[in-house]
């Protein structure tokens, strides 16, 4: 019994901590130097906007969506039920397959291609997952802003360089009135 408690104590920590980490609204920070806010809006709920140098991406899902489970999570993606056929057929091309790297329990070395086949398959459910693709979202957003940049560019362009035509129609101006006023004082000194 006094095995238990420090086992039962260390699994609802653990489980606790997650649920601390999901609460924590803090932005990403995306490896170019922007901060990146990703959120999930639902039916016609609107999505904020922009501010400053922060992306704010927004996946839209139905209403109906709202207070339920996320889909990855309904369903076992490993139940038998779940699993295309070429799948089933494929698990046979590792019979007989042991040694290094072969994640088997049969020959020296045989566990050690286990991590390898865990993070492989990962990387395909992620890649593959029907759920929000942020990543793809963020790159739609940072395009949206750099089709604007040139025509920003531009406009500022356009604007300097007719601010500095009229300063140079004011100079030459100013020389002029000088230029004629310059003379006339002379005359006007002059007993």
């Amino acid at each position: 019994m006094k095995r238990l408690i420090p086992a039962a104590l260390l699994l609802t920590s653990a489980l606790a901590a997650p649920a601390f980490a999901q609460g924590a609204d803090l932005p990403l920070v995306d490896p170019s130097g922007e901060k990146v806010n990703q959120l999930i809006v639902y039916g016609d709920d609107p999505c904020p906007k922009s501010e400053g140098s922060t992306i704010t991406v927004c996946a839209r899902k139905e209403e109906e969506e709202r207070f339920r489970i996320p889909k990855p999570l309904r369903d076992n993606p490993n139940a038998i039920v779940n699993q295309a056929w070429s799948q089933k057929v494929r698990a046979y091309e590792t019979v007989g397959n042991f040694g290094t790297n072969s994640c088997s329990a049969v020959g020296a070395g045989g566990a050690t291609g286990c991590l390898t086949r865990l993070i492989d398959k990962a990387y395909a459910e992620k890649r593959n997952g029907s759920d929000v693709q942020f990543g793809k979202l963020i790159e739609e957003e940072r395009a949206k802003r750099l089709e604007t940049i040139d025509a920003d560019a531009a406009a500022e362009q356009a604007r300097v360089e007719q601010i500095e035509k009229e300063y140079k129609a004011r100079l030459k101006r100013e020389r002029e009135q000088a230029g004629d006023q310059a003379p006339g004082m002379a005359a006007s000194t002059q007993p």
